[in-house]
C-alpha cells in the first residue's frame, strides 16, 4: 500500500515539474511583456535579468505552502488517503488546462486555478463525507471564506488595474509625449524617482524585507521606518536620475529593465506555491504518513500536520527556480503568450487576432459617443494642445520592430507594480497575470493605440482573455471536481488512468502544437516585419513579395486539391476526399488572415501606388478565395457519392474527361510559375488556352446532356448528376485561373 502511495507522490512530484514548465510559459508574459513590447535591449539580455530576478525570488521566497496545505481544506478533518486523491486531481486537473490555455495563446491565471482545483476537489470529497455522515458541516470542512476572497479580488483587480493604466499613462503621454527625448529634460527625473521607489519598494522592502535569511533587526527596522527610507530612496534617486540623463542614458529603458527584475522576482518568490505548493504539500503528508501512522491505515490517519506552516527546504526552492528560467529561455508557448498580449497593445496597426464581436462594437460605440461628448465640453484650444501632446507620427522607438515605445513600457511595469505592493499590502490575493495584463491594456487605450478601425477587434481580444479567466475558474472547479469522484470510486486503477492520460495529453499537445506554429511562423515573421518598416517604397516591395508568393501558392495548392478529388472520385476513396474537404476548409480561414495582413500593408504602401493598384489587389485575393469555393462546390456531391457507395464513375466519363485534366494542370502550373516568377512571357497564350479549354468543356457538357436525354434508364441519374457539376465547376477553375493570373500581372507590373 505504501508504495502506491510513493508512486503517487513521484507522480506528484514530476507533475510539479511540468507543471513549472506549463505554469511560467503562461504566467512568462507578467513580467516579460513590457521588455519585449519595446524592445528595449536584446531578448537574450531580458531573459537573463528576469532569470536573476526569478531565482532570488524563488531562493528569498517563505516557501509558505499555506493555500495548498490549509488555506481551501481542512486538513485535521481528512484522512492521508483522501488528501492524496484530491493533491492528485488537482495536479492532474491543472497541468491540461493551463496547457491548454497556453497552446490557445491565451493568459491565464495559475492562482486562480490552483485555488479552484482545490476548491472543486475538496468540495466533492466534502460532500461525499457530508452525505455519509450528518455530524459534519461544509464549514468543518471547507475554507470557503479564501476563495470568496480571491473572487473578490479579481472584479476589482480587473476594473481598478484597467483605470489606473488609463489615468497613469494619459498623464505621462501628456508630460513627456511620443517624442520623449525633446519633453524630459527635467521631467524624467522627478519620473525616475518615483519609479525607482515604487519599485525598489516592491523589491527590496516587500521583497527581501520580509524573507526569513535577513537578521530581524533588520526587518524589524525596515518596518519601523518605511516612510522615512521612502523619502530618502525618492530623493536620492531623482538626482541620480537627472545626472544618468545628462550623461545620455536612457532612463525609461532602465526602469523597464529594473521592474522586469522587480516583477520575476515577485512571481517567484509570490507564485510559486501555484506550482509546486501542492505537490510538496502531498509529499509532507506522505513523510507524515511514514513516520507517525504506526499500523494506522491511510483511511483513518488524520492529516493534522497540515495544519502548521511548512518552509520549504532551500535547495526545493532553488531548482524551481533554475527550472522556471529554463521554460522562460525555450519554451516556445511563453513567447505566444507574449504575443499575444503584445499584439493586443501595440502602437500601430496590424493583423488582428480576434474579431469583431457585438459586446465589443456596443463598448467601442458607446465609448465613441462618450468621446464625441466630451469634446464638445473642452475648449477647442485645449483640445489641440492635448492632440498636439498625442502625435504619433513624433514617436521614438528603441527599434523599428517594437511595438510600443520605452515611455509605456516604463509605465505599465511601475504602475503594476504598485497595484501589486498595495494588494499585499492589504492582504488581497491579486493575480499578477491580470494587473499587469489589465494594466497593458489601459494604457494602450490611453495611448490611442486603439483607433477606430482596430478598436473594435482590441475590445474583443481584451474581452475573449478576460473570459478565459473567469472560464478558467469554472473549469478548473468542475473538472477536478469530476476527476475527484472518478479517482475516489475508481482507486488506485483510476488514478493509475489519469496518470496515463495527462502524460499522453501533454505529449499530443506538444506535439501538434510544434506542427501549428512551423506552418504560422514563416507568414507572421514575414508580417510583422513589413508592418514594422517606416519606409513606404520598402513596404510596397516587401507586399508584392508577400501578393506574389500567396498568389502562386494558391494556385499550386488549388491544382493539388484540384487532383487530389478527381483521384478520390475515380478511385472512390472516401479517405482522400474526405483529407481534401477538411484541408479546403482550413484554407479559407488561412486566406481571410492572409487578406487582412496584406490589405494593412497596402495601406502604408505610397498612397499614389496603393490607390492605383488597389483594384487588381482586391480582384487577385478575390480569386484566391474562389478557388476555395470552387473546388469545394466541385467536391461536395462527389464526396456524397463516393460515401453513400452510389454507382462508381463509368470508364468512359473518365477517359472522356482526362484530356481536360491534363490541360488544366499545364495551365494552372504555368499560371503558377508566371506569377512566382514575375514573368509574364506566355501570358497570352495561358489566357487562349484556357478559353480554348472551356469551349471544350462546353462541348463535352451538351454532349454529356444529350446522353443523359436519351438513356433509355435512368439506372446512372445519379453519377451524371455529379459528372455534370464537375465539367461546370471546372469551367469556373479556369475563369478563376484567368483572373487571378491577370491581376497579378496588373498587380505586379
Amino acid at each position: 500500500m505504501e508504495t502506491i502511495y510513493l508512486c503517487i507522490v513521484v507522480f506528484l512530484l514530476c507533475l510539479a515539474v511540468f507543471d513549472l514548465f506549463v505554469g511560467v510559459s503562461n504566467d512568462a508574459v507578467n513580467f516579460l511583456q513590457s521588455a519585449v513590447g519595446a524592445r528595449v535591449a536584446k531578448f537574450r539580455t531580458v531573459l537573463i535579468i528576469a532569470s536573476v530576478g526569478v531565482v532570488l525570488g524563488a531562493v528569498l521566497s517563505t516557501g509558505m505552502m499555506d493555500v495548498a496545505r490549509h488555506g481551501i481544506m481542512m486538513p485535521d478533518h481528512y484522512s492521508f488517503h483522501q488528501v492524496m486523491t484530491i493533491f492528485l486531481a488537482v495536479m492532474v486537473t491543472d497541468v491540461i488546462v493551463l496547457d491548454i490555455f497556453n497552446t490557445l495563446g491565451m493568459p491565464t491565471s495559475t492562482t486562480v486555478s490552483l485555488v479552484f482545483e482545490l476548491l472543486g476537489g475538496t468540495f466533492m470529497l466534502a460532500f461525499l463525507m457530508v452525505a455519509s455522515d450528518s455530524s459534519l458541516g461544509y464549514s468543518e470542512l471547507l475554507n470557503s471564506n479564501q476563495a470568496l476572497k480571491v473572487i473578490i479580488a479579481i472584479f476589482v483587480s480587473v476594473g481598478i488595474s484597467f483605470i489606473v493604466g488609463i489615468v497613469v499613462m494619459w498623464i505621462s503621454r501628456v508630460v513627456f509625449t511620443f517624442n520623449y527625448q525633446k519633453h524630459s529634460r527635467w521631467t524624467i527625473a522627478i519620473f525616475g524617482g518615483i519609479a525607482f521607489t515604487a519599485l525598489a519598494y516592491f523589491i527590496f522592502m516587500k521583497g527581501l524585507g520580509k524573507s526569513p535569511y535577513i537578521p530581524e533587526t533588520a526587518r524589524q527596522y525596515i518596518n519601523d521606518n518605511t516612510n522615512l527610507l521612502l523619502l530618502y530612496t525618492f530623493i536620492i534617486s531623482t538626482i541620480v536620475m537627472e545626472i544618468l540623463h545628462l550623461l545620455k542614458v536612457n532612463i525609461f529603458s532602465f526602469v523597464v529593465l529594473m521592474g522586469t527584475f522587480a516583477l520575476a522576482m515577485s512571481f517567484a518568490g509570490n507564485d510559486l506555491v501555484n506550482f509546486i505548493g501542492v505537490p510538496l504539500a502531498g509529499l509532507d503528508s506522505y513523510q507524515d504518513f511514514q513516520a507517525n501512522a504506526h499500523g494506522i491505515g491511510a483511511d483513518h490517519f488524520m492529516m493534522n500536520s497540515l495544519m502548521s506552516s511548512a518552509k520549504t527546504p532551500p535547495i526545493y526552492l532553488l531548482a524551481a527556480g533554475v527550472i522556471m528560467i529554463i521554460a522562460m529561455a525555450t519554451s516556445k508557448k511563453a513567447q505566444n503568450v507574449i504575443k499575444t498580449s503584445v499584439d493586443l497593445s501595440r502602437q500601430d496597426e496590424g493583423d488582428e487576432m480576434f474579431g469583431s464581436s457585438r459586446a465589443a462594437r456596443a463598448i467601442v460605440r458607446f465609448s465613441q459617443n462618450i468621446a464625441e461628448w466630451t469634446a464638445h465640453i473642452i475648449p477647442v484650444g485645449a483640445r489641440k494642445w492635448i492632440n498636439s501632446r498625442f502625435n504619433a507620427n513624433e514617436v521614438e522607438l528603441v527599434d523599428d520592430k517594437a511595438a510600443f515605445d520605452v515611455v509605456r513600457a516604463a509605465v505599465n511595469l511601475v504602475v503594476a507594480s504598485m497595484l501589486i505592493t498595495f494588494g499585499t499590502n492589504h492582504g488581497l490575493p491579486l493575480s499578477t497575470t491580470y494587473v499587469t495584463f489589465m494594466v497593458a491594456m489601459g494604457s494602450s487605450l490611453a495611448d490611442r493605440a486603439w483607433s477606430r478601425e482596430s478598436a473594435v477587434f482590441r475590445v474583443t481580444g481584451v474581452l475573449s482573455v478576460i473570459g478565459g479567466w473567469f472560464i478558467t475558474a469554472g473549469v478548473a472547479f468542475l473538472t477536478c471536481a469530476v476527476v475527484c469522484l472518478i479517482m475516489w470510486f475508481g482507486g488506485f486503477v483510476a488514478q493509475g488512468a489519469f496518470m496515463v492520460l495527462v502524460v499522453f495529453l501533454l505529449w499530443r499537445s506538444n506535439q501538434q502544437y510544434k506542427r501549428k506554429k512551423a506552418q504560422e511562423k514563416e507568414s507572421d515573421d514575414s508580417f510583422r516585419l513589413m508592418m514594422r518598416t517606416r519606409d513606404p517604397d520598402i513596404v510596397w516591395e516587401m507586399l508584392r513579395k508577400n501578393v506574389r508568393d500567396t498568389q502562386s501558392n494558391t494556385c499550386k495548392f488549388a491544382l493539388e486539391q484540384y487532383n487530389g478529388i478527381l483521384d478520390g472520385f475515380n478511385s472512390r476513396s472516401v479517405k482522400e476526399l474526405r483529407r481534401c474537404d477538411k484541408v479546403l476548409r482550413k484554407a479559407l480561414p488561412a486566406l481571410k488572415k492572409v487578406r487582412r495582413q496584406e490589405l494593412l500593408g497596402l495601406k502604408k504602401a505610397p498612397q499614389e501606388i496603393a490607390i492605383e493598384r488597389n483594384t487588381w489587389f482586391h480582384v487577385g485575393i478575390n480569386s484566391d478565395q474562389q478557388y476555395v469555393y470552387t473546388l469545394r462546390r466541385m467536391l461536395a456531391p462527389i464526396k456524397e457519392h463516393i460515401e453513400n457507395n452510389f454507382n462508381p464513375v463509368p470508364e468512359e466519363y473518365i477517359k472522356e474527361y482526362e484530356p481536360v485534366r491534363r490541360t488544366v494542370n499545364d495551365l494552372m502550373t504555368m499560371s503558377g510559375n508566371e506569377i512566382s516568377t514575375s514573368r509574364y512571357d506566355q501570358y497570352r497564350s495561358i489566357l487562349a488556352e484556357a478559353d480554348v479549354c472551356k469551349d471544350q468543356l462546353s462541348v463535352i457538357r451538351k454532349t454529356h446532356l444529350n446522353r443523359m436525354q436519351t438513356a433509355k434508364d435512368n439506372h446512372n441519374l445519379h453519377v451524371d448528376m455529379v459528372y455534370l457539376n464537375l465539367l461546370q465547376e471546372s469551367q469556373q477553375l479556369l475563369s478563376v485561373m484567368r483572373h487571378q493570373l491577370r491581376s497579378a500581372k496588373k498587380f505586379m507590373e
